[in-house]
């Protein structure tokens, strides 16, 4: 349920809101560190979005969002230092008109899912947006063998949008995975999720044959848990708000 002061915000105000909210949770809850971001499709101008300027996510504050057009370049000649993957965000608002939301994340537990020969699928109803396995984007085959890993320009960013598809989550061997939403609380819950499905699927593993979501429980899954994305978010919210006070 939205506060009062909530009701009366602006849809970008809001906005900068979520994502200041969503990079203080997405470090509380382990999916980022030093490094990772989390943007938003601009809701009044969707050839552009917004992601904090380059930092650590956990000191990201609202005066700390800036705006970017659908190029990666930072709107009005704002000088100040943007993250270098945002070419990853610019690429798949530019082929993902339903993308509101983007995470970029180098969440432990999934990382092994992407330089195995293990698909990363889920096995718990809360991971159903899994579908039948995220897709592993392999960068060798966009910028040969000695890249530093790194989204770090358009065709690079492109070659990543067009790996996920129409998926949720796209593995990147070597380096992380991205997951997106059509909010900002739905892409931070698939965020959360695909680390918590990466764990639960590894300890399976080791205990023998595992019995995979279908597809059919997959996608029934999937659409029962958005919408019910409020109630984790403003759980974990609450649990990021408390671990900041006690800094």
């Amino acid at each position: 349920m939205k506060s009062k002061l909530e009701k009366l915000l602006s849809p970008e105000s809001q906005v900068v809101f979520d994502l200041v909210d969503a990079n203080h949770i997405l470090f509380n809850e382990g999916v980022l560190d030093a490094f990772g971001h989390v943007s938003a499709r601009h809701p009044g101008d969707p050839s552009r979005f917004l992601l904090a300027r380059s930092m650590a996510p956990a000191l990201v504050q609202t005066e700390d969002i800036m705006q970017f057009g659908l190029d990666g370049q930072p709107i009005e000649d704002d000088p100040r230092p943007p993250y270098l993957e945002r070419f990853i965000h610019s690429a798949i608002y530019r082929s993902r008109p339903d993308v509101m939301a983007i995470v970029h994340s180098h969440s432990s537990s999934v990382i092994p899912f992407g330089v195995t020969n293990t698909k990363l699928r889920p096995v718990c109803h809360m991971g159903g947006f899994l579908g039948t396995g995220a897709p592993l984007f392999e960068i060798r085959h966009a910028a040969g063998c000695a890249s530093d890993m790194l989204i770090r320009n358009s065709g690079l960013g492109d070659a990543l949008a067009e790996t996920l598809g129409n998926e949720s989550v796209v593995l990147m061997r070597g380096h992380g995975s991205t997951a997106v939403g059509d909010s900002v609380k739905q892409a931070v819950f698939r965020a959360v999720y695909t680390e918590k499905s990466a764990q639960l699927l590894a300890d399976s593993l080791r205990l023998g044959e595992v019995e995979y979501l279908t597809a059919e429980e997959a996608a029934a899954t999937s659409k029962a848990n958005d919408g019910q994305v409020e109630r984790p978010w403003q759980l974990w919210k609450m649990a990021a708000h408390a671990a900041r006070a006690k800094t």
